[in-house]
């Protein structure tokens, strides 16, 4: 696969700081540095976002995951790999990133369920981090940015 152009986060270099800077802030909010991570991988899958998919599975490795657990990202509601707190905040993810799928794009029962795991200021970094996903996803697919090709 060929890049359309150069990567738009090194085009852009001078916006990349802010949106590192809430990445940062996402992972201020009290969710473990995993459940960010896997939220992060499950997004860039929902996208087709290879450059992210590849990227996160990097990160998400370097966070201690295992390569068991990543292979099931894509299944996780049929593998007993993931907690109840994990579940929640992919199922949380999947909503936010499909949000033109359904009427109600965020049903109150995953919502409720986040909420039962993570307290206001956890669920605004999870919603932060699926955001700060998205954002890539919607640089890096249109792009075609190859998978392993980081601009910094």
């Amino acid at each position: 696969m060929t890049a359309r152009i150069q990567n738009p986060a090194a085009l852009l270099s001078e916006g990349l700081q802010p949106i590192q800077e809430l990445l940062k802030t996402a992972h201020g909010c009290g969710v473990p540095k995993a459940t960010l991570e896997l939220v992060h991988l499950r997004a860039s899958q929902i996208n087709g976002c290879g450059f992210c998919v590849d990227y996160g599975v990097r990160t998400a490795r370097e966070a201690g995951e295992t390569d068991e657990r990543l292979h099931a990202v894509a299944a996780w509601r049929d593998t007993p790999y993931f907690d109840d707190a994990e579940r929640a905040a992919l199922a949380l993810a999947e909503a936010v990133t499909r949000l033109a799928d359904r009427p109600d794009p965020v049903p109150d029962a995953v919502w409720d369920e986040a909420a039962r795991h993570y307290d206001e200021k956890q669920l605004a970094g999870l919603l932060l981090m699926t955001g700060i996903t998205n954002l890539f996803n919607r640089f890096n697919v249109p792009t075609r940015q190859p998978a392993g090709s980081l601009p910094w």
